[in-house]
């Protein structure tokens, strides 16, 4: 029935009748805007009807809405949402009171205090669509009764919305949030972090689908990264046949014969990686060596960018007395001072060896088999993130067909490979094509996240590039007093590629091992800073392992981050020492130095060969790296490496996690424990923060959780 209007009274309303009704109100959440938005759609708007109420101007926070012909309601303060009860009452009269008033509806709708999700859950409508309001309001016989199982509804899903799927509880939850902060629970919904306190807080988002862990006192940490790693070449390097671990020239030697007596003659034998400062006797094998137990195959003894090959490889390959580098890049072939002759060491210069493999070819699958395996080996230490150094197009697309088939369980970071040889501005178009990638965009899974090329050698192999001289070498047959390693990438050829990868909003990161090296490219971050700000591509020098107190201090100011790997201090600190002497190693990965400057490092391993967190080449147990950060101490060397240098443990546990989450572009989904990110951590048998200092390279993972999902537990 319609009601006319009454004149006269405050506010068009007869003297004596309440006119306002104003309601208080928290912020809206977007779970609460999507119930709105299910009213909206079911068009409660049009049930207008009988009695004519006008939402005045209103948002979240305070909502009032004018209601005309309304009986008074009780006085008192306006009720407010979580304090107690609010009654709406509406009611509908004849003109001017007389008889035969009729009430057109009566709702009371209990509110009472929960959760700080659901706070504001019925009066937040006015932000979104105040109409609606007006709706329920309106047509309160209809409406009402909608809107309080409406509400019971809504506080249910709420209630849902905060109960927990996983609570592992009674445990060291270390955080590696800004404060450090070590929890005893963590509640998990979905894949993400619901919460992170005390059991006993935790103890109230179980529900009856909740999965309870208690931990028995076991420390947890965030997912670990490793900033540097090559998986899908290193998962395949043992497909066709083991290779053993090889510590002097006669394991070398022996490998070699046997895989010539597997292949037919011709054939050729590969040894990669497998370097001499980790070698016993510290040296390549000879040419001559390599004769005596392959003669009629061609073998290749790789380090990287430099090898020892035998007569039949120069041979085969094109490379002899007059043979000189001629496309452009680097390198040179080392040769005899009285014949002239090659000596069979090239540096810098494998890309001439015409070499392929021997051994049975894999397929598609067979690589995809692999590389879960080695993700699953990841998981075993606790690694649930990495980030993928030198990239190909197959190779990522290998990774999006995992991640299509459901069987990726690892994030990747990837730095995609750009060749510098060539035409500039071919360079700079191949680099301008990655960032128009769909991945550059972002994923929570796979992600390109900048380019990745070699500025220098190795100090594995004698060809990194530094500020002052090797030295003449037996180790390394270095026999020119000045050389001072090589530089792939002369400045004025390095600063416009740089240039196009930070204008192309892309993170820019190079090999560059020596202080040489390190120093260019810090020189060539800062020109461009001058003109462009570089900081927000987050860019990076990958090993910068010889750095300086001059680049630690710029690297912090110019917001330049570094790629570091402990397991080279671990294995390589006996050469290094016998080659540069103590006291030139002062800055041989300063990360102490580096963090209180408030630079950022983070921890990488360099896996390139092999599936085994110990056993492969470099190891990429996270363990082992932060006790090599905490000790400084090596394989085969008495003492320690300036233990000023070394980390505390909350420090060598950023390297790993948070530091690494930045450097890959990850910070905002993990490397910490807090609400909101995703539900990725390990649990250890160890407490890492109390155990002896000599323990930590011991620690083993209990389980690894990716996503929230359980993807490893020790048998």
């Amino acid at each position: 029935m319609k009601i006319p209007p009454i004149k006269g009274g405050v506010g068009g309303c007869p003297s004596g009748f309440q006119c306002r009704v104003r309601h208080k109100t928290s912020p809206c959440t977007p779970f609460e805007g999507g119930i709105i938005f299910i009213y909206w759609w079911c068009r409660l708007a049009a049930w207008m009807a009988p009695l004519k109420i006008l939402p005045a101007k209103g948002r979240c926070g305070k909502i009032s809405y004018r209601v005309d012909c309304t009986r008074p309601v009780a006085p008192g303060p306006s009720p407010r949402w979580g304090e107690g009860k609010v009654n709406i009452r509406f009611n509908s009269l004849a003109p001017a009171g007389g008889e035969g008033a009729q009430r057109v509806g009566e709702g009371v709708v209990g509110i009472f205090s929960h959760l700080p999700f659901q706070r504001g859950i019925i009066f937040l409508f006015g932000r979104y669509r105040p109409a609606v309001w007006t709706a329920l309001l309106n047509k309160c016989i209809l409406t009402l009764p909608v809107a309080i199982l409406s509400m019971s509804l809504s506080v249910r899903l709420s209630t849902l919305a905060q109960e927990a799927d996983l609570i592992l509880h009674h445990g060291k939850i270390v955080t590696v949030d800004k404060q450090f902060t070590v929890q005893e629970a963590i509640a998990i919904k979905g894949n993400r972090i619901l919460r992170v306190g005390r059991n006993q807080d935790l103890s109230k988002l179980q529900g009856k689908r909740t999965k309870m862990v208690d931990l028995g006192g076991k420390t947890v940490l965030p997912g670990l990264i490793d900033s540097h790693v090559h998986p899908s070449a290193a998962c395949m390097t043992e497909f066709d046949h083991p290779i053993p671990e090889m510590e002097t020239i006669a394991d070398v030697l022996n490998y070699v014969k046997s895989r010539a007596s597997a292949l037919k003659p011709g054939e050729w034998v590969q040894v990669q990686q497998v370097f001499i400062t980790r070698l016993r006797e510290q040296r390549y094998p000879t040419k001559e060596e390599l004769d005596g137990v392959a003669p009629n195959n061609p073998v290749i003894f790789s380090t990287g960018p430099d090898a020892s090959v035998n007569s039949l490889a120069l041979k085969l390959s094109g490379i002899e007395k007059n043979f000189r580098v001629s496309d452009g890049g680097p390198g040179f072939v080392e040769t005899d001072p009285q014949t002239g002759e090659p000596t069979g060491i090239l540096r810098s210069c494998t890309r001439y060896v015409k070499s392929h493999s021997s051994g049975k070819q894999p397929t598609e699958r067979d690589h995809a088999q692999r590389i879960l395996q080695l993700f699953n080996d990841y998981h075993s230490v606790g690694i649930t993130c990495i980030g993928d150094r030198d990239a190909s197009p197959t190779e990522i697309q290998r990774y999006q067909q995992l991640l299509s088939n459901g069987e990726l369980k690892l994030r990747l970071s990837i730095s995609h490979h750009i060749e510098t040889i060539g035409p500039l501005e071919e360079v700079k178009a191949n680099i301008r094509k990655v960032a128009e990638n769909p991945l550059s965009k972002g994923d929570s899974m796979i992600r390109i996240v900048g380019i990745k090329t070699y500025l220098d050698g190795g100090m594995l192999t004698g060809s990194a590039y530094m500020r002052e001289p090797w030295g003449v070498s037996q180790i390394y047959s270095i026999k020119d007093p000045d050389y001072r390693g090589v530089l792939f990438i002369p400045r004025e050829r390095l600063l416009p590629i740089v240039q196009a990868t930070i204008e192309s909003g892309l993170q820019f990161t190079a090999h560059s091992v020596g202080d040489g090296a390190v120093h260019t490219l810090l020189d060539v971050y800062e020109e461009i800073n001058k003109t462009r700000p570089i900081k927000q591509t987050r860019p990076c020098i990958t090993h910068s392992n010889f750095m300086s107190r001059e680049a630690v201090k710029k690297l912090a100011r110019l917001g330049v981050v570094v790629d570091i790997q402990p397991a080279w201090l671990y294995l390589d600190t006996r050469t290094l020492v016998a080659q540069f002497g103590y006291d030139r190693l002062r800055y041989f990965q300063p990360l102490r130095s580096i963090f209180e400057s408030h630079g950022i490092a983070g921890g990488g391993s360099d896996h390139m060969q092999k599936i085994g967190s110990l056993r492969s080449i470099n190891p990429y147990n996270p363990f082992l790296g932060m006790w090599v950060t905490l000790t400084r101490k090596a394989r085969w060397y008495a003492g320690t490496l300036h233990p000023e240098e070394a980390l505390r443990r909350q420090q060598a546990i950023r390297f790993y996690t948070i530091n690494n989450a930045y450097i890959l572009f990850r910070d905002d989904q993990v490397g910490s424990l807090e609400a909101g990110k995703r539900a990725d951590l390990a649990v250890l048998d160890t407490d890492i923060l109390s155990c002896p200092l000599d323990a930590i390279k011991d620690i083993q993972v209990l389980k690894t959780y990716f996503d929230g999902k359980l993807v490893f537990e020790r048998k």
